[in-house]
């Protein structure tokens, strides 16, 4: 019998983080709106008897003064305002219509996001919202990054699948000259479209892939397993997430695609974006939005599994 542990609440995987920037006409509005207009630079570290650390900076707000992290003299730092320059091409395109919707930061500004939305598109019958998600760290623990994060518009799902046709996230150079960022933008829209044609394609073959209601408990069994040495608490644990995830199979915007693949996955994004623990912490939303952006490994697993 599945015990019920869980709340669920139904709306943008993002809502709550970030400010909201739709009429930003520029990157820099965007990030001055969100708070973000603020600088990094690499100090030196010195250890306790005040002696340089060789080799090694703290990247450093100069606002606050707060570590972002430490890296090698070598790490090439780059400005919010240097990172986000090139998408304000994206909104000059006159063929494809780009705004700004949000952007924020998480751990203290580690990491930095920029959310644009490009025109509404049409999946099996669905409104589907195509959302780039530009993000840039201080942390040294990556570079300028750029995601698709592709949302159904009546239930707010997320369908970012780690399709082998089209990728679904890449990095940019960011250079500072005006033509290298037209181009990063053009090549920038052409993958964002890349992925939601080969996206449209795959919900094709998904939706007529037919999943039986004791296969799909088979792969749920899969990703939640438990043995004999699992504890009683983790075993009530999984069987509430189960249940959860079976409740968001239940849900009616899901209920055309019932027994089926697409249905299935439209399941696991559900729950991944929109069921929250019963014990909530102060980072839980915007660690599972990180996990959500690049592509959450719960909704892969159940893509390879179906697939």
């Amino acid at each position: 019998m599945f015990a019920d542990t869980m709340m669920y609440v139904r709306n943008m995987p993002w809502s709550g983080l970030g400010t909201e920037v739709k009429e930003a006409p520029t990157s820099a509005d965007a990030i001055k709106l969100a708070g973000l207009d603020w600088e990094v630079e690499g100090r030196p570290i010195f250890d306790n008897k005040g002696r340089e650390i060789p080799g090694f900076i703290a990247n450093t707000r100069t606002d606050n003064d707060e570590v972002l992290g430490m890296v090698t003299k070598r790490y090439q730092l780059v400005q919010n305002k240097e990172a986000f320059a090139f998408t304000d091409e994206l909104l000059k395109n006159p063929d494809v219509e780009v705004k700004y919707e949000t952007a924020g930061c998480f751990k203290g500004g580690k990491q930095v996001w920029l959310l644009a939305r490009m025109p509404e598109q049409e999946i099996l019958g669905d409104e589907v919202d195509p959302y780039v998600c530009f993000t840039n760290t201080h942390d040294g623990s990556g570079s300028i990054k750029i995601c698709m994060t592709p949302v159904r518009v009546w239930c707010s799902n997320t369908l970012n699948l780690a399709l082998k046709t089209a990728k679904r996230s890449w990095t940019t150079k960011h250079v500072g000259d005006i033509t290298f960022k037209m181009e990063e933008a053009r090549q920038t829209l052409g993958m964002a479209q890349d992925y939601m044609k080969a996206l449209n394609e795959e919900a094709q073959i998904l939706v007529d892939t037919k999943v039986e209601s004791y296969v799909l408990e088979e792969l749920i069994d899969n990703m939640f397993p438990v043995n004999a040495e699992t504890s009683e608490r983790k075993i009530r644990n999984v069987d509430a997430m189960k249940q959860n995830l079976f409740n968001c199979y239940d849900m009616a915007d899901i209920a055309k695609f019932k027994g089926t693949a697409w249905g299935a996955l439209n399941a696991v994004s559900d729950f991944v974006s929109h069921v929250q623990p019963a014990r909530m912490t102060e980072t839980y939303q915007a660690n599972n939005w990180s996990k959500i952006m690049v592509g959450h490994q719960m909704l892969d697993n159940m893509y390879s599994m179906v697939r």
